[in-house]
């Protein structure tokens, strides 16, 4: 078996060396099918009906998933930023390698016949392998290239919300205490209350009945509306930004995608 194609197989799926597109759709099916397996596993019909086809499937998608992950950490250090002989150690601890790993593990620690009561988790554990969609979905590593190029943004937004939820808290709690101890019984119970408020659900579990609880609770509802707006018109600026970016990466012609420039700007490729 050729390293360096299995490589190029797994870690680069639909690049013309091994037309490893084929992977990437069956790798999403098979994840994708594992969800929808756990969810319909929790109707007790159809586990109790079908449960001989859901043990075949889960079987059949454990030995995948581990050939592919025994594959990967042969091939790992072939190339990229994982070569060299200290390769595979650091890829171990990588946050795909142990999502590829949290993935499997419970489930072959089940199928060796291990009856221990808080292994009964890992039944739920398997709707980890839908966290392995981001290694084979272009539109979410996109998501994440456009999350970590807006961190700084979104960490300030949500501190500003953070902040606002303590305040709110606090001023409703003393607003409302006394009228109502059981509802507003400390500022951390009425946190409950203000993310109901300032996400505009509402539940209508508490809710305030002073005139000053009331006029809190306007102005908190208002700001609330443009403060959870902000993160959406961030997240859409930089999506549009990346779009625009990876378009023009992208040679019209061949369909050739030339490498991001680090650290300037990028200058559209012509094909």
């Amino acid at each position: 078996m050729n390293k360096e194609k299995v490589y190029t197989l797994l870690e680069k799926p639909g690049q013309p060396l091994v037309n490893g597109g084929w992977l990437r759709a069956f790798l999403l099916a098979l994840i994708l099918l594992n969800a929808l397996s756990v969810i319909l596993e929790s109707v007790a019909s159809l586990k109790e009906n079908f449960a001989f086809v859901f043990i075949v499937f889960e079987r059949l998608s454990v030995s995948l998933f581990a050939l592919e992950y025994v594959l990967r950490l042969w091939a790992i250090n072939t190339k990229g930023r994982f070569a060299g002989s200290w390769g595979r150690t650091r890829y171990l601890f990588s946050p795909m390698a142990l999502i590829d790993l949290a993935s499997i593990l419970p489930s072959l620690l089940a199928m060796n016949f291990i009856d221990l009561r808080f292994l009964r988790i890992a039944r739920l554990l398997r709707l980890l392998r839908i966290l392995k969609l981001g290694r084979y979905s272009k539109t979410l590593q996109t998501f994440t290239r456009v999350a970590i190029e807006t961190r700084a943004e979104l960490t300030l937004t949500l501190l500003a919300m953070l902040m606002l939820l303590i305040v709110g808290s606090g001023l409703m709690y003393y607003a409302e205490h006394e009228a109502q101890p059981n509802v507003f019984a400390s500022i951390p119970g009425t946190m409950w209350w203000a993310i109901t408020t300032l996400t505009t659900v509402g539940y209508g579990d508490a809710y305030p009945i002073t005139s000053l609880g009331k006029l809190i609770a306007s102005v908190l509802a208002i700001i609330g509306i443009g403060m959870f707006a902000l993160p959406s018109g961030i997240l859409g600026a930089a999506f549009l930004k990346r779009i625009k970016l990876e378009e023009s990466l992208t040679c019209p012609h061949c369909g050739y995608k030339a490498h991001e420039p680090k650290g300037s700007d990028v200058q559209r490729t012509e094909g």
